[in-house]
């Protein structure tokens, strides 16, 4: 009996060792961020940096305003959530309910594959496919737009929400559902208006997935924005994006303009902290 509490102390002190690891992690990278990044946003003037609609780092007159990459950010992972959620969401919905198990297993194979594949696979399909495609379709100059990153970027997050939706739902009791079908309702009716809900909390955590997934991808929209620092005016726009402006130009940037880079990892940093923290507020109120 002593032998087992002790070896569940180790356990436990082990699981608190990795817990801590990983948020000493957390705190680190914020540190370093800041202490990188702060500097240069002081000196070029919080207002100038966060609203200014130009960048030309290696100019004469360098300019470092960063509000092109900011809504660039902003729409191109609204745009992949308003594509990406509703399709993986009725996937999720049709392979936990509706498919055989065959067609579940197949399906869910090709899920996992379309999840391991790497990030410049996408941007190099798109580039060859994608971009020409576009520019045939809609007649434009160049199809490196941000109509281009915002479905490369869905299509990137559906993986993600249908795993995560489909182990959500799959872990609704089966009770629940066989009440709603014992009182008259279809199958249809049972799986929208009670397995849903019941797993609500879980399909809004795969829609969180998908929002960091979208807007903390570099290479693959590198390959298919154009990445201009160009304001988002159209979705025919090439665009540059927080990621990419940081991985386009840091191999080569030094002084004031790699302190500026640092500057716009650090609001990345703290723009996915505030949407993160957002819908976990929101979730939370929802089960209270």
């Amino acid at each position: 009996m002593k032998n087992k509490k002790q070896v569940e102390r180790i356990i436990g002190g082990i699981f608190l060792l990795l817990g801590l690891i990983t948020v000493g992690c957390v705190l680190l990278i914020t540190i370093y961020l800041v202490i990188s990044g702060l500097p240069a946003i002081i000196e070029i003037g919080p207002i100038d940096f966060l609203f200014g609609k130009q960048w030309a780092s290696t100019a004469v007159e360098a300019k470092y305003g960063i509000l092109p990459f900011i809504l660039t950010s902003v729409y191109g992972t609204a745009g992949a959530i308003l594509i990406g959620v509703p399709i993986g969401f009725m996937t999720a919905v049709y392979l936990s309910k509706l498919a055989s198990t065959r067609v579940k297993d197949i399906m869910q194979s090709a899920v996992s594959l379309l999840a391991g594949i790497p990030s410049v696979v996408y941007g190099l399909v798109g580039m060859l496919v994608l971009v020409p495609g576009i520019r045939k379709l809609f007649n434009v100059p160049d199809g490196a737009s941000l109509l281009a990153s915002i479905i490369v970027l869905a299509i990137m997050i559906l993986p993600s929400i249908i795993k995560m939706a489909i182990t959500a739902l799959d872990a609704v009791p089966r009770d629940y559902e066989d009440a709603s079908l014992a009182l008259g309702a279809t199958k249809v009716e049972t799986y929208f208006r009670v397995s849903v809900p019941a797993a609500k909390s879980g399909i809004a955590a795969a829609v969180v997935l998908g929002v960091g997934r979208a807007i903390g991808e570099a290479m693959a929209v590198m390959m298919v924005a154009g990445n201009a620092p160009n304001m988002p005016d159209s979705l025919f726009q090439s665009v540059r994006f927080l990621t990419t402006a940081v991985s386009s130009e840091m191999s080569y940037s030094s002084g004031l303009q790699r302190q500026a880079l640092f500057s716009i990892a650090l609001v990345l940093f703290l723009f996915i902290m505030l949407i993160n923290a957002t819908l976990n507020f929101f979730l939370k109120k929802e089960k209270e």
